[in-house]
C-alpha cells in the first residue's frame, strides 16, 4: 500500500500530535478531572474539522451517543464517584470509537446489527496498519540522503559497544572499589537516566495516541467500504418448536409456584418460620436478580431462535414466553421489595442504591421485551443499547453518592442510626455530607474527631495540577477550611 500524503494531511497529522500531547497530559500526570473533558472538546474539534466536507449518516442515534460522551466525560469534573471513575476509562474511549464508527459508515449500513462490531473493528485494525505504513513512509523519506557508508559505520560502532559492554562492567566496578569519590560520582548517572526513562516514555505515550488517532480517522475518512456484508451467507440457526415450548412450560411452572409463595409472604403480612422482614430481605436477593437475568437471556434466545416457528405453535410459544417475562416482572418486584427491607434496616450503601436503580432498568426492559414477543418488526438490541446508554449516562450525572448520603442522614432522623465511617469512605461527597450532620448534629459520637481528621489532611483534596481540578473536591477544600470544630 503506497501512501500519498498531501499538505493537509501533514497538517492533520500535526493537530493529531497537539491532541496526542493533550492525552499525555490529561491522562498520565495526575488524577483525572476536567482534563476529559476539555481533552473530548479538543479531540471532537479536530475530527469535525477534519471531516467538515463529510456526509455523515445515523445522525440521530449519533447525537445520542455523542450527548453521553459528553456527560460521562464532564462526570470527572461534576461527581467524585470511585466506581464510574474506573468504569469511564474504558467505556467513553469504546462509546468514541463507536461514535466515529458509526456516523462515518454508509448509510444503508444497519448498525443495530452484530456485523457492525465486526466493521468498527475491522476499521480499527486497518487504522493501525495505516499507521504502521505511514511510519515506513516517513522512515523512507529520513533514510532516503543515507548512503550505505553511514550505515555500515553505525552497525560497526553498535558492534564494538556491545563487546566493550561486559569489560566496562568489571572496571568500572573495580575502580568505584577503589575509590570512594568514582564512586559518589557514577552513583548520580542512575538519576540522569531516570529523568531521561521518565521523558522517553512520555514521548512514546504521545507517539502511541497520535498514530492512533491520525491512523483510525484517516480510514474512517476513506469512503470505500473495506468489508462488504453479504446476505445469506451465514444462517441463524434456529431451534425447535416443540422442545423450545417444552422447557418454557417447565420453567413457567416453576415460576408460578414461586410466585404463589411471594403473594403469601408479601401480601398477607406474614412470613413465617420465625423470620423477621430484615432476615427475611437478606435471603436470596441475588440469587433472584441471577434468575431474572437468566430469564431475560432464555427470552432473547427464544425470540431470535425461533424465527422459523410458524402457526399455532408459534402463538404457543408467544404465550409461554409472555408468561415467563411476567413472572420476571414478580421477581423482580419481589428483589425490589427485599432490598428496600434491607435498607430499613440497615441503611443505605452504595451497592444496594445502584442495584436498586439497575432493578428499575431491569423493568423498563423486561417490559419492552414483552412488546417484542408479540411485535416482530420491533428491534431488541436497538432498544437495548439506546436504554442502556441513557441509563448509564444517567447514572454518572445523577451523583449515587450524594443520594447515598442524603438516605442515610434522612434515616439518622428517623431512627438515630448512622455508620460515619462508611460515608467518610465517599471520598468528597461524603465529607461534605458528614460537615452537613455536624451542623445539624455535633453529638453524634466520633463525628467530630473524624472530621478534625479530615481537616488535618485537607489539602490532599487540593491539587496542584489543573488536570485533577475537581467541583465536588473544590467544594469539600472549602466547606473544611471554614469548618469550626471544637
Amino acid at each position: 500500500m503506497e501512501l500519498k500524503i498531501e499538505k493537509r494531511d501533514w497538517l492533520f497529522f500535526l493537530l493529531c500530535l497537539i491532541a496526542g500531547v493533550l492525552a499525555e497530559e490529561a491522562f498520565f500526570r495526575d488524577e483525572i478531572g476536567i482534563s476529559y473533558f476539555i481533552f473530548i472538546a479538543v479531540f471532537y474539534t479536530i475530527f469535525y474539522w477534519r471531516f467538515r466536507s463529510f456526509s455523515f449518516s445515523h445522525q440521530r442515534v449519533g447525537y445520542l451517543i455523542l450527548i453521553s460522551i459528553w456527560l460521562l466525560a464532564a462526570g470527572y469534573y461534576m461527581n467524585d464517584t470511585i466506581l464510574f471513575y474506573a468504569l469511564n476509562i474504558l467505556v467513553i474511549p469504546s462509546l468514541v470509537i463507536f461514535h466515529l464508527a458509526l456516523i462515518t459508515s454508509p448509510k444503508k449500513m444497519e448498525w443495530n446489527k452484530l456485523f457492525f462490531i465486526l466493521y468498527t473493528t475491522l476499521k480499527l485494525a486497518h487504522g493501525v496498519r495505516y499507521a504502521g505504513i505511514f511510519i515506513r513512509h516517513i522512515a523512507k523519506k529520513l533514510n532516503r540522503g543515507n548512503n550505505s557508508k553511514h550505515n555500515n559505520v553505525l552497525k560497526k560502532v553498535l558492534i564494538g559497544v556491545a563487546i566493550a559492554v561486559p569489560f566496562l562492567f568489571v572496571v568500572l566496578n573495580l575502580l568505584m572499589s577503589a575509590d570512594a569519590q568514582f564512586e559518589r560520582l557514577l552513583s548520580n548517572i542512575p538519576n540522569l537516566f531516570n529523568f531521561q526513562a521518565e521523558y522517553l516514555f512520555r514521548i512514546i505515550i504521545i507517539l502511541i495516541y497520535t498514530l492512533g488517532f491520525f491512523g483510525f480517522m484517516q480510514v474512517l475518512l476513506q469512503k470505500k467500504v473495506q468489508i462488504v456484508q453479504k446476505e445469506g451467507t451465514y444462517k441463524i440457526p434456529q431451534m425447535d418448536g416443540v422442545v423450545t415450548l417444552t422447557v418454557l412450560l417447565l420453567l413457567d411452572i416453576v415460576y408460578l409456584l414461586f410466585v404463589v409463595v411471594q403473594f403469601k409472604y408479601f401480601f398477607s403480612g406474614t412470613l413465617g418460620d420465625g423470620f423477621t422482614y430484615a432476615e427475611y430481605a437478606r435471603r436470596g436477593f441475588f440469587e433472584l436478580l441471577f434468575v431474572t437475568l437468566i430469564n431475560l437471556t432464555v427470552t432473547m434466545g427464544v425470540i431470535n431462535f425461533t424465527k422459523s416457528v410458524l402457526g399455532k405453535l408459534k402463538t404457543t410459544i408467544r404465550f409461554a414466553l409472555s408468561l415467563l417475562v411476567l413472572s420476571s416482572g414478580v421477581l423482580l418486584i419481589s428483589a425490589f421489595m427485599r432490598m428496600s427491607m434491607y435498607e430499613d434496616a440497615y441503611g443505605f450503601t452504595f451497592t444496594r442504591v445502584l442495584v436498586t436503580s439497575f432493578m428499575i432498568f431491569l423493568m423498563v426492559i423486561f417490559a419492552y421485551t414483552l412488546l417484542k414477543i408479540w411485535l416482530d418488526r420491533l428491534s431488541l438490541f436497538h432498544f437495548y443499547f439506546i436504554t442502556s446508554l441513557i441509563y448509564y449516562a444517567g447514572m454518572n450525572v445523577i451523583n449515587f453518592d450524594q443520594i447515598v448520603v442524603d438516605r442515610n442522614i434522612e434515616r439518622y432522623e428517623t431512627t438515630g442510626k448512622i455508620d460515619i465511617h462508611y460515608l467518610n469512605s465517599f471520598s468528597s461527597t461524603g465529607i461534605l455530607g458528614l460537615i452537613e450532620l455536624y451542623e445539624k448534629n455535633p453529638d453524634v459520637p466520633g463525628l467530630e474527631a473524624l472530621l478534625k481528621q479530615r481537616k488535618e489532611e485537607r489539602e490532599y483534596l487540593n491539587p496542584d495540577t489543573w488536570q485533577s481540578h475537581n467541583l465536588m473536591r473544590d467544594k469539600a477544600y472549602k466547606r473544611l477550611g471554614k469548618l469550626e470544630l471544637n
